[in-house]
Protein backbone atom coordinates (compact mmCIF):
# COMPACT_ATOMS: atom_id res chain seq x y z
CA UNK A 1 0.00 0.00 0.00
CA UNK A 2 1.55 3.52 -1.00
CA UNK A 3 1.81 6.13 2.09
CA UNK A 4 1.11 9.44 0.97
CA UNK A 5 3.00 12.41 1.65
CA UNK A 6 2.20 14.51 5.43
CA UNK A 7 2.28 17.80 4.70
CA UNK A 8 2.35 20.75 7.56
CA UNK A 9 -0.32 23.36 6.30
CA UNK A 10 1.70 25.73 8.72
CA UNK A 11 5.01 24.86 7.75
CA UNK A 12 6.66 27.44 5.42
CA UNK A 13 7.83 26.50 1.91
CA UNK A 14 11.69 26.58 1.21
CA UNK A 15 12.57 29.20 -1.50
CA UNK A 16 13.45 26.15 -4.18
CA UNK A 17 9.21 25.40 -3.72
CA UNK A 18 7.99 28.42 -3.72
CA UNK A 19 10.38 29.63 -6.60
CA UNK A 20 9.38 26.38 -8.73
CA UNK A 21 8.16 26.73 -12.32
CA UNK A 22 9.93 30.39 -11.89
CA UNK A 23 13.27 30.57 -14.02
CA UNK A 24 13.60 33.68 -13.41
CA UNK A 25 13.39 34.18 -9.92
CA UNK A 26 15.36 30.98 -9.21
CA UNK A 27 18.10 33.00 -10.80
CA UNK A 28 17.81 35.72 -8.94
CA UNK A 29 18.00 33.61 -5.68
CA UNK A 30 21.60 32.38 -7.17
CA UNK A 31 22.86 35.51 -7.84
CA UNK A 32 21.84 36.42 -4.12
CA UNK A 33 23.63 33.35 -2.81
CA UNK A 34 26.52 33.89 -4.64
CA UNK A 35 26.85 37.87 -3.84
CA UNK A 36 26.19 36.69 -0.03
CA UNK A 37 28.99 34.11 -0.14
CA UNK A 38 31.52 36.69 -1.91
CA UNK A 39 30.82 39.53 0.64
CA UNK A 40 31.80 36.66 3.22
CA UNK A 41 34.65 35.30 1.64
CA UNK A 42 36.08 38.97 1.26
CA UNK A 43 35.72 39.58 4.98
CA UNK A 44 37.40 36.36 6.64
CA UNK A 45 39.94 37.14 4.04
CA UNK A 46 40.44 40.52 4.87
CA UNK A 47 40.09 39.54 8.77
CA UNK A 48 42.52 36.74 8.41
CA UNK A 49 45.04 39.36 6.74
CA UNK A 50 45.09 41.35 9.83
CA UNK A 51 45.79 38.81 12.06
CA UNK A 52 49.23 37.84 9.89
CA UNK A 53 50.51 41.05 9.66
CA UNK A 54 50.15 40.87 13.65
CA UNK A 55 51.59 37.83 14.31
CA UNK A 56 54.52 38.31 11.22
CA UNK A 57 55.16 41.60 13.11
CA UNK A 58 55.49 40.40 16.68
CA UNK A 59 57.47 37.23 15.64
CA UNK A 60 59.93 39.57 13.69
CA UNK A 61 60.09 41.92 16.69
CA UNK A 62 61.12 39.54 19.20
CA UNK A 63 63.09 37.74 16.62
CA UNK A 64 65.25 40.52 15.66
CA UNK A 65 64.96 43.17 18.27
CA UNK A 66 67.95 41.29 20.99
CA UNK A 67 66.55 43.34 24.54
CA UNK A 68 63.00 42.31 23.23
CA UNK A 69 64.28 38.77 22.92
CA UNK A 70 66.35 38.40 26.36
CA UNK A 71 63.26 40.01 28.11
CA UNK A 72 61.00 37.05 26.84
CA UNK A 73 63.09 34.58 27.22
CA UNK A 74 63.75 35.47 30.89
CA UNK A 75 60.28 35.73 31.88
CA UNK A 76 58.29 32.56 30.87
CA UNK A 77 55.45 33.24 32.90
CA UNK A 78 54.23 36.06 30.13
CA UNK A 79 54.26 32.87 27.81
CA UNK A 80 52.13 30.94 30.28
CA UNK A 81 49.60 33.89 30.87
CA UNK A 82 49.11 34.39 27.31
CA UNK A 83 48.62 30.35 26.39
CA UNK A 84 45.44 30.79 29.10
CA UNK A 85 44.41 33.90 27.30
CA UNK A 86 44.68 31.69 24.28
CA UNK A 87 43.31 28.70 25.76
CA UNK A 88 40.08 30.71 27.22
CA UNK A 89 39.07 32.87 23.72
CA UNK A 90 39.52 29.71 22.14
CA UNK A 91 37.26 27.58 23.73
CA UNK A 92 34.93 30.77 23.86
CA UNK A 93 34.69 31.50 20.31
CA UNK A 94 34.57 27.86 19.37
CA UNK A 95 32.15 26.51 21.81
CA UNK A 96 29.82 29.17 21.99
CA UNK A 97 27.84 29.87 18.75
CA UNK A 98 25.80 32.96 19.90
CA UNK A 99 28.79 34.77 21.98
CA UNK A 100 31.13 34.29 18.46
CA UNK A 101 28.35 35.77 16.29
CA UNK A 102 27.31 38.61 18.41
CA UNK A 103 29.28 42.41 17.40
CA UNK A 104 31.04 43.32 19.49
CA UNK A 105 31.98 40.54 21.57
CA UNK A 106 33.34 38.32 18.93
CA UNK A 107 35.46 40.71 17.40
CA UNK A 108 37.35 42.09 20.98
CA UNK A 109 37.77 38.06 21.36
CA UNK A 110 39.06 37.09 18.30
CA UNK A 111 41.58 40.55 18.89
CA UNK A 112 42.22 38.82 22.15
CA UNK A 113 42.97 35.52 20.52
CA UNK A 114 45.46 37.06 18.12
CA UNK A 115 47.26 38.63 20.35
CA UNK A 116 47.99 35.96 22.83
CA UNK A 117 48.82 33.34 19.64
CA UNK A 118 50.69 35.79 17.76
CA UNK A 119 52.84 36.52 21.44
CA UNK A 120 53.33 32.72 21.89
CA UNK A 121 54.59 32.16 18.07
CA UNK A 122 57.13 35.28 19.12
CA UNK A 123 58.11 33.72 22.35
CA UNK A 124 58.88 30.31 20.24
CA UNK A 125 60.60 31.83 17.41
CA UNK A 126 62.96 33.70 19.70
CA UNK A 127 64.79 30.84 20.64
CA UNK A 128 65.79 29.85 16.79
CA UNK A 129 68.14 31.88 14.35
CA UNK A 130 66.97 34.76 12.02
CA UNK A 131 67.48 32.38 9.33
CA UNK A 132 65.37 29.59 10.17
CA UNK A 133 62.60 32.11 11.11
CA UNK A 134 62.62 33.96 8.14
CA UNK A 135 62.70 30.52 6.21
CA UNK A 136 60.18 28.72 7.48
CA UNK A 137 58.39 32.43 7.03
CA UNK A 138 58.46 32.17 3.35
CA UNK A 139 57.76 28.29 2.77
CA UNK A 140 54.37 29.21 5.15
CA UNK A 141 53.61 32.15 2.43
CA UNK A 142 54.64 30.06 -0.15
CA UNK A 143 52.38 27.00 0.72
CA UNK A 144 49.14 29.17 2.06
CA UNK A 145 49.29 30.82 -1.39
CA UNK A 146 49.16 27.43 -3.34
CA UNK A 147 46.81 25.18 -1.26
CA UNK A 148 44.48 28.20 -1.65
CA UNK A 149 45.26 28.68 -5.65
CA UNK A 150 44.84 24.92 -5.81
CA UNK A 151 41.05 25.09 -3.38
CA UNK A 152 40.04 27.43 -5.99
CA UNK A 153 40.71 25.68 -8.30
CA UNK A 154 40.87 21.94 -7.81
CA UNK A 155 37.29 19.74 -8.34
CA UNK A 156 38.82 17.43 -5.55
CA UNK A 157 36.55 17.85 -2.72
CA UNK A 158 39.06 17.93 0.04
CA UNK A 159 35.76 18.16 2.62
CA UNK A 160 34.54 14.78 2.09
CA UNK A 161 38.28 13.39 3.64
CA UNK A 162 37.56 13.67 6.63
CA UNK A 163 38.26 9.77 7.62
CA UNK A 164 42.03 11.25 6.15
CA UNK A 165 41.90 13.97 7.97
CA UNK A 166 41.06 11.54 11.16
CA UNK A 167 43.66 8.78 10.80
CA UNK A 168 46.06 11.40 10.26
CA UNK A 169 45.13 13.23 14.19
CA UNK A 170 45.54 9.76 15.42
CA UNK A 171 49.27 9.45 13.64
CA UNK A 172 50.35 12.58 15.60
CA UNK A 173 48.51 11.70 18.76
CA UNK A 174 50.65 8.33 18.94
CA UNK A 175 53.90 9.81 17.67
CA UNK A 176 53.07 12.68 20.64
CA UNK A 177 52.13 10.20 23.01
CA UNK A 178 55.70 8.21 21.94
CA UNK A 179 57.78 11.01 22.13
CA UNK A 180 56.40 12.27 25.75
CA UNK A 181 57.83 8.84 26.61
CA UNK A 182 60.89 8.38 25.12
CA UNK A 183 62.52 11.59 25.80
CA UNK A 184 63.47 11.44 29.59
CA UNK A 185 65.63 8.47 28.04
CA UNK A 186 67.08 10.40 25.41
CA UNK A 187 65.92 13.24 22.48
CA UNK A 188 65.37 11.17 19.57
CA UNK A 189 65.68 13.25 16.29
CA UNK A 190 64.45 10.95 13.89
CA UNK A 191 61.00 10.35 15.53
CA UNK A 192 60.55 14.20 15.99
CA UNK A 193 61.16 15.04 12.93
CA UNK A 194 58.13 12.41 11.58
CA UNK A 195 55.99 14.17 14.40
CA UNK A 196 56.89 17.75 12.79
CA UNK A 197 56.17 15.90 9.35
CA UNK A 198 53.30 14.63 10.11
CA UNK A 199 52.08 17.90 11.90
CA UNK A 200 53.07 19.97 8.61
CA UNK A 201 50.91 17.65 6.52
CA UNK A 202 47.83 17.46 8.58
CA UNK A 203 47.77 21.22 8.70
CA UNK A 204 48.29 21.74 5.49
CA UNK A 205 45.20 19.31 4.45
CA UNK A 206 42.95 21.31 7.19
CA UNK A 207 44.22 24.39 5.21
CA UNK A 208 42.70 22.57 1.80
CA UNK A 209 39.71 21.38 3.64
CA UNK A 210 38.75 25.07 5.97
CA UNK A 211 39.00 26.92 2.55
CA UNK A 212 36.47 24.62 0.52
CA UNK A 213 34.58 24.99 3.38
CA UNK A 214 34.75 28.95 3.03
CA UNK A 215 34.28 28.91 -0.65
CA UNK A 216 31.01 26.70 -0.31
CA UNK A 217 31.19 25.10 -3.44
CA UNK A 218 31.65 21.33 -2.24
CA UNK A 219 29.90 18.86 -0.36
CA UNK A 220 30.08 20.59 2.49
CA UNK A 221 30.24 24.31 3.33
CA UNK A 222 29.85 26.82 5.86
CA UNK A 223 27.58 29.80 6.63
CA UNK A 224 28.43 33.18 6.27
CA UNK A 225 27.32 33.69 9.31
CA UNK A 226 30.18 32.44 10.59
CA UNK A 227 32.50 34.76 9.68
CA UNK A 228 34.63 34.70 13.00
CA UNK A 229 34.84 30.81 13.33
CA UNK A 230 36.31 30.66 9.75
CA UNK A 231 38.84 32.58 10.12
CA UNK A 232 40.04 31.33 13.35
CA UNK A 233 39.93 27.63 11.66
CA UNK A 234 42.47 29.13 8.81
CA UNK A 235 44.54 31.25 11.11
CA UNK A 236 45.20 28.30 13.00
CA UNK A 237 46.11 26.49 10.28
CA UNK A 238 47.90 28.25 9.54
CA UNK A 239 50.23 29.02 12.75
CA UNK A 240 50.44 25.21 13.32
CA UNK A 241 51.64 24.65 9.81
CA UNK A 242 54.73 27.37 10.51
CA UNK A 243 55.33 26.34 14.15
CA UNK A 244 55.95 22.25 12.56
CA UNK A 245 58.39 23.38 9.83
CA UNK A 246 59.61 25.79 12.66
CA UNK A 247 60.73 22.33 14.57
CA UNK A 248 61.21 20.61 11.60
CA UNK A 249 63.70 22.91 9.85
CA UNK A 250 64.81 25.61 12.24
CA UNK A 251 67.72 25.94 13.70
CA UNK A 252 68.56 27.35 17.35
CA UNK A 253 70.26 30.79 18.81
CA UNK A 254 74.22 30.09 18.69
Amino acid sequence: MKKSKVVNENEPPSYQEATAGYPEMEAQFAWDDKIIRRTFIRKVYAILMLQLFVTVGIVCLFTFCAPVRFYIQTNPSLYMASYIMFFATYIALSCCGDLRRQFPWNIILLVLFTLSMAFMMGFVSSFYNTKSVMLCLGITALVCLSVTLLSFQSKIDVTSCQGVLFSLCIAMLLCAITISIVVPFGYVPWLHAIYAVTGAILFTLFLAFDTQLLLGNKRYSISPEEYVFATLSLYLDIIYLFSFLLQLMGNGHD
